[in-house]
């Protein structure tokens, strides 16, 4: 079972991220397209990785929201 979550809480963000094995990114060639790349997932697009400075100052600079799922296990 999954529960949907929204946030702009860098802090909650960066958690979720690194607890999940995930680092900050960008495809590349387009500055505005973040993501959080997981080591062993293609999702086919090219991309860089980037400081966590950079990530937030984009998704503040674009007013981006981070949807995420937190997994419950019964």
């Amino acid at each position: 079972m999954a529960e949907s979550i929204s946030t702009t809480d860098h802090d909650e963000i960066r958690r979720w991220a690194e607890s999940n094995g995930g680092r900050p990114a960008r495809v590349v060639g387009c500055e505005a397209a973040l993501r959080i790349d997981f080591p062993g997932e293609d999702d086919g697009e090219p991309l860089e990785t980037i400081s966590w400075e950079e990530f937030f100052a984009t998704f503040e600079q674009e007013n981006l929201v981070f949807l995420y799922e937190q997994r419950w296990v019964s």
